[in-house]
């Protein structure tokens, strides 16, 4: 049996014989315990997938998955953190940065919760003159005290 074959069905047992409550770091370590090299990040990756694969997505904003690269320039790189729905395939957040920091996926997160949460608030009321005039509530951490 292939070695990649062998991890995935190892992968796929403990996580049948633990009944899902299992996560990567024990998963990997029942792993090596079993004489399997593997790395954290590869079972993370695994399970991942097969959560994701198991989920009926029937519409946006139930599921978005989030991936990073880097880019280069001419005399530099800079870093992408981009948030998909994965229903639709929209990128519904996104961050650009010049390091590789926890700051630039917080960023591109931040900025599709607050793109979805200001379409969600959006309201189009009439004024007293008849007018339509645009109102967006805001959020909790922009009110002041």
């Amino acid at each position: 049996m292939e070695e990649s074959t062998k991890v995935r069905s190892a992968i796929q047992e403990i996580a049948l014989g633990h009944r899902k409550r299992y996560g990567y770091r024990r998963s990997t370590a029942e792993l090596r315990r079993r004489g399997l090299a593997v790395n954290h990040k590869r079972v993370a990756g695994r399970l991942y997938l097969d959560l994701a694969s198991r989920l009926k997505i029937h519409g946006p904003n139930q599921l978005w998955v989030a991936d990073m690269t880097y880019i280069q320039l001419r005399t530099e790189f800079v870093y992408l953190a981009v948030v998909l729905d994965a229903f639709s395939r929209n990128v519904v957040g996104w961050s650009l940065d010049r390091g590789l920091q926890a700051r630039l996926p917080l960023s591109a997160l931040r900025h599709a919760i607050l793109n979805r949460i200001q379409r969600k608030v959006t309201v189009h009321p009439k004024s007293s003159s008849g007018n339509p005039k645009t109102e967006t509530s805001k959020l909790p951490w922009q009110q002041r005290p």
